[in-house]
Formats: structure tokens, C-alpha cells, sequence
């Protein structure tokens, strides 16, 4: 089940091209308008940890500002080679703003 938390109001959604960082549910993630179309992930690169804001996209890819290692924004996949992989969140843009989605764990249905 999916758990859909609001992100931002629109105003305050990043341009085209640019990455923001927010802190929600108690992480926190970027989130990223790459050719105006509205993305989320995980704030750091698995690889060296640099921070994703500092980074920028291009051709669907998120690019780290550290080593330049670069994942899919659809898939979270590193580029080949890489072996690894980067959270992406769902996002759904409504009339009061940007909401982003989160998995239900299994065990909240219980312990909540």
C-alpha cells in the first residue's frame, strides 16, 4: 500500500533542470525536474555519498556532482558497470501541491 505525503505547494516545486532537497517522513530526498518532468529519490549517491543536489540531470539520468556516476530516474539503476542503484519515489502532482509516495512497510500495518 502506498502512503502519499505531501512533498511542497506548487510555488514551490523546482524549474526545469533543478534539484531541491526536502526532508519528509523522516528522510530526507531530492526531488528533481528534469525535462519538466517531476522526480523523487534518495539525497545521496551510494557510491561516495555525495549529495545529489549539487548534482543535475541529463537524458533521463541523475548525475552525482562527486564521481559523475550516473543512474537511471526511472528505474534507479546505476549506469552499466556501476552495480548499483538509487531509491526513486513516485510522485503525483496535485491541485494543492507535490505529493510523493512511500511503501507501506509490512510491519506498520501491525505495530503502526
Amino acid at each position: 500500500m502506498m502512503n502519499w505525503l505531501k512533498a511542497m505547494n506548487k510555488n514551490q516545486i523546482p524549474l526545469n533542470g533543478t534539484i531541491k532537497t526536502i526532508s519528509i517522513n523522516g528522510k530526507q530526498i531530492c526531488i528533481i525536474n528534469c525535462e519538466d518532468k517531476l522526480l523523487a529519490s534518495q539525497s545521496t549517491c551510494p557510491h561516495a555519498g555525495g549529495h545529489f543536489s549539487g548534482g543535475w540531470c541529463k537524458n533521463g539520468k541523475l548525475i552525482c556532482p562527486v564521481h559523475r556516476y550516473e543512474y537511471d530516474l526511472e528505474t534507479g539503476r546505476g549506469a552499466a558497470g556501476q552495480g548499483d542503484y538509487i531509491n526513486i519515489y513516485p510522485t503525483e502532482l496535485r491541485d494543492d501541491g507535490l505529493y510523493v509516495g512511500f511503501e507501506e512497510s509490512w510491519w506498520s500495518k501491525f505495530w503502526g
